[in-house]
């Protein structure tokens, strides 16, 4: 997945609020959301390939999300990122799922990520990029997390520095676009974020030879229960539609 805006304890009703894209192969199978782990019961999309997910929620209200993190190295990762997600989503807190992917990186050698985790209480960034890794909490607001960093803290490899800009600067015009309205509803910033993320003008739905955004998915983590929207395919020519059996 490669953006993801969120929106951490600005909605009375909704702790945490995310609209994301993820870009990957065209020909990689995935399975769309589902209730995927039992104990915590888990809501997320799965890859087929390597069986993990990157992007879900818990019954516990903690919602992990992840993007690759370019860092010009070849691959070398011995275990998928996406198993770290369902690992984290395993956890009964934000704090808790953080502390594990901090132990898996003292363990295990991974590609570079960037990876959000949040409740109602914390929301975390663990950036990695296959050497160092970095922990910073966000603040209240509206946040935006792209394969080079979060809200304007970028690491720009010189490999990719053309492709590294340009999504600088996407990520700058998605946050301005979604700051919040003076008395906008969660699903309002919702609906808005869902029309910012399939609208080509921002750059962050991608059609390209063989590789594009995939799929878009809406989370709504609210303390009323919660409500995941999907679609399955870019976001500019797919519906969003309600995930069964949520939780």
């Amino acid at each position: 997945m490669c953006t993801l805006v969120f929106a951490w304890q600005v909605f009375p009703d909704a702790p945490v609020v995310a609209a994301a894209n993820r870009d990957e192969a065209l020909d990689r199978p995935s399975r769309p959301p589902e209730v995927i782990e039992e104990s915590p019961r888990v809501v997320a999309p799965r890859d087929e390939e390597a069986g993990g997910t990157w992007i879900g929620y818990n019954e516990a209200g903690v919602f992990v999300a992840i993007t690759n993190r370019w860092n010009g190295r070849e691959p070398a990762g011995e275990r998928s990122r996406g198993l770290l997600v369902r690992d984290a989503l395993r956890q009964s807190s934000a704090e808790d799922a953080a502390r594990l992917v901090e132990r898996e990186l003292d363990d295990r050698v991974y590609d570079g990520f960037n990876l959000v985790l949040a409740d109602e209480s914390a929301a975390l960034l663990v950036e990695w990029d296959g050497e160092t890794r970095r922990v910073r909490n966000f603040d209240p607001g509206v946040h935006v997390v792209v394969n080079v960093g979060a809200d304007g803290d970028y690491a720009i490899p010189e490999s990719r520095a053309e492709a590294g800009e340009a999504q600088a600067e996407n990520a700058g015009k998605v946050a301005s676009a979604l700051a919040v309205e003076p008395g906008e509803t969660s699903t309002g910033w919702l609906d808005r974020a869902a029309d910012v993320i399939a609208d080509h003008d921002y750059g962050v739905c991608v059609h390209r030879d063989g590789f594009g955004t995939r799929s878009s998915s809406l989370v709504e983590i609210g303390r009323e229960g919660s409500r995941y929207r999907y679609a399955d395919g870019p976001p500019c020519e797919t519906a969003f539609r309600d995930v069964e059996g949520q939780v």
